[in-house]
């Protein structure tokens, strides 16, 4: 059985494997020392109640329960770009017009922008190559919408999710070569971590103030804005189910998609119910959803699961790895 759960400072080892594995572009995951340390102390602060809820960020690992192997990560914030800026490129239409030739022309550009401020974030999900079927990124994916509607309180009433952007077979991503690069004058790796592991000034300091025409890019940068990067397109998938739609956002460094959806009406924070646990002594009844209804011990499976009334009728197995009794409430999402 799959779990996931919170990171803990033990995960660094992991984490970093996993992030070597994520690739370029992979922002939220750094191949820096400091900076996974720093995010997994700050993911035990922010399950243990000890940081102010702006200022949480969840990790969570994605576990085989038997082996105690890590799978996976995804993690939430619950805001972005209250310390640091938070910019996008918004793509625009700007109308021109000659009434003189009866001539009008409609022109896509890229305007600087910092909409998101304040909105809390899902991202990181990342999982290892062999696991990307059966099932296991729906359930990492998945349990951060449970966390978020445990305590919607905790979270912002929008939530946004950032797509990687595309990048060519060579591993060159257009846009930064044609666009970004010209402003920021680093190698994309580099911009990268600086974006990870600093307070994100040199964005500001160097991002472009005036309206960029796409028209005047090259047709391979024109085109990868708003595309997301082939491993993506199944968590784009996944985002769709849930609400997310785009937002006429795009990243400053790859021009992947922002997505997101109002926190009240994500599928999962919707439609997922507080029940009573009940233990049975097999497995029975459909398989949901199921995760415990408290952040500081947050755990979530997919597990059959009978539901009778108010109740969750729980294999003493799946119960097990949840780390609940008989009497506790659960949050369950057929």
């Amino acid at each position: 059985m799959l779990v996931v759960r919170p990171a803990v400072p033990a995960d660094y080892d992991a984490l970093m494997e996993l992030a070597v594995l994520s690739g370029r572009g992979f922002t939220s995951l750094s191949e820096d020392e400091p900076t996974l340390r720093s995010r997994l102390d700050l993911s035990k602060a922010s399950f243990a109640g000890e940081v102010a809820p702006p200022e949480a960020w969840y990790t969570l690992m994605l576990e085989d329960a038997a082996t105690g192997a890590v799978e996976g990560v995804a993690g939430v914030k619950a805001s972005v770009g209250l310390k640091r800026p938070f910019f996008s490129f918004r793509v625009v239409t700007l109308a021109q017009s000659s009434p003189t030739l009866d001539m009008r022309f409609d022109h896509q550009a890229l305007v600087l922008v910092n909409e998101c401020a304040g909105w809390s974030e899902v991202g990181s999900l990342f999982l290892r190559p062999e696991k990307r079927k059966g099932g296991a990124g729906r359930l990492l994916a998945q349990a951060r919408y449970m966390l978020i509607g445990i305590a919607p309180q905790r979270f912002a009433e929008m939530v946004l999710a950032e797509l990687r952007g595309w990048f060519d077979e060579d591993g060159v991503c257009p846009f930064w070569e044609h666009v970004a690069h010209k402003f920021f004058r680093l190698e994309f790796d580099q911009a990268d971590l600086m974006s990870a592991s600093t307070n994100g000034q040199f964005i500001l300091d160097l991002s472009p103030r005036h309206p960029i025409y796409t028209g005047l890019l090259p047709e391979a940068a024109e085109k990868s804005i708003g595309r997301v990067h082939r491993e993506g397109e199944a968590a784009r998938a996944m985002l769709e189910r849930e609400g997310f739609r785009y937002q006429g956002l795009v990243d400053l460094f790859d021009a992947g998609p922002t997505m997101a959806a109002p926190r009240d009406e994500i599928r999962t924070v919707k439609e997922a119910r507080r029940l009573v646990v009940r233990l049975g002594e097999d497995a029975f009844g459909e398989e949901a959803l199921v995760s415990t209804d408290d952040i500081g011990r947050f755990r979530a499976v997919r597990a059959p699961v009978l539901v009778e009334g108010d109740s969750a009728v729980l294999s003493r197995e799946a119960a097990q790895v949840l780390g609940v009794r008989e009497g506790d409430s659960v949050k369950v999402k057929s």
